[in-house]
């Protein structure tokens, strides 16, 4: 049984991010840990139309009267952020990794209505490297549901051996800047002289797409993206505070990476959309583009940082 509880007013990001700091370390992450049966409930949200334009301009949606397939993710996150920051969450907000997001879209949602938006955590899976956590968020329009998305976060800890899951992922800056770089694939397995762990890792790696175009970013791409979206991590900011966490440069949001591409994609007004986090994007990076049917990939260099797909619903 969830209990719905409805804020009156935005949450205030700042104060969650440090209240997740410091509880993190009191945490102790695992697959059957009890989690928040709490559904926190934002009544009535309308898009900031400043923010809004600035958040267009900086992922490459055009300005078509309506909220862009990831825009909703953007209304709901501070109220992600109460719950995942509370005691009643079981997983430390430091050193989670934002592995993969789906969203589906039932329909174009127009940028000057107002939309509930009301998030929980879904529940905790086992994971090869750590314990998930599943957080849903749905948007709705005069009770109709219009959106919805669901978001894994990965906890890295000691898990026994055999544990199954996906890999992958987008380090997270934290609010004390403690994200790491993601783990290439195959990262912690022993090297076989049968060459077992290079077939594990051809398996693991998505076929490579004809790139159909080549985007430039610049090294501010963290500072204006968090200014757009409301996420201010210090390790996306500048080179000079992600080196105090073990990056040598900044590195571009992973929901930047995604609506980018989506942008690019073009999404129709019913879609399902899956993607998932491989690696971070160091600013400023070059960085190629491709998609084929269904299928987008975001490229640099031999490295995968995101992987996809759309499907008209």
């Amino acid at each position: 049984m969830t209990d719905a509880i409805v804020l009156t007013r935005p949450p205030a990001l700042a104060p969650l991010l440090l209240r997740g700091a410091l509880l993190s370390p009191t945490k102790r992450p695992r697959p059957d840990a009890p989690f928040p049966r709490t559904r926190l409930v934002q009544p009535s949200v309308r898009a900031d139309a400043g923010r809004l334009g600035a958040y267009r301009r900086i992922c490459g949606f055009e300005d078509d009267g309506t909220l862009p397939v990831t825009y909703p993710h953007v209304l709901g996150f501070a109220a992600t952020m109460r719950l995942m920051s509370g005691r009643a969450f079981p997983l430390p907000v430091l050193g989670l990794v934002h592995t993969s997001i789906g969203i589906t879209r039932h329909g174009a949602m127009p940028a000057d209505r107002p939309y509930e938006i009301a998030v929980e955590v879904e529940g905790l899976a086992p994971h090869r490297r750590g314990t998930e956590a599943t957080v849903l968020t749905r948007a709705r329009d005069a009770g109709e549901l219009v959106w919805e998305s669901r978001s894994t976060y990965l906890a890295r800890h000691r898990v026994p051996p055999g544990a199954a899951g996906s890999d992958g992922g987008e380090r997270r800056a934290e609010p004390d800047g403690t994200g790491q770089r993601a783990e290439p694939e195959g990262t912690g397995q022993r090297a076989e002289p049968d060459g077992t762990q290079q077939r594990a890792r051809e398996r693991a790696e998505p076929e490579e797409l004809p790139a159909t175009a080549e985007w430039r970013l610049p090294g501010d791409l963290g500072r204006r993206y968090g200014a757009a979206s409301g996420d201010r991590n210090p390790i996306h900011l500048s080179a000079a505070t992600a080196r105090l966490f073990g990056f040598p440069r900044a590195i571009a949001h992973g929901m930047w990476t995604v609506a980018r591409c989506l942008a690019a994609y073009g999404v129709p007004e019913g879609a399902v959309v899956g993607a998932r986090f491989k690696a971070p994007v160091l600013l400023p990076a070059t960085v190629h583009y491709a998609e084929v049917g269904p299928r987008f990939q975001l490229r640099s260099s031999g490295h995968l940082h995101v992987e996809g797909d759309v499907t008209p619903s």
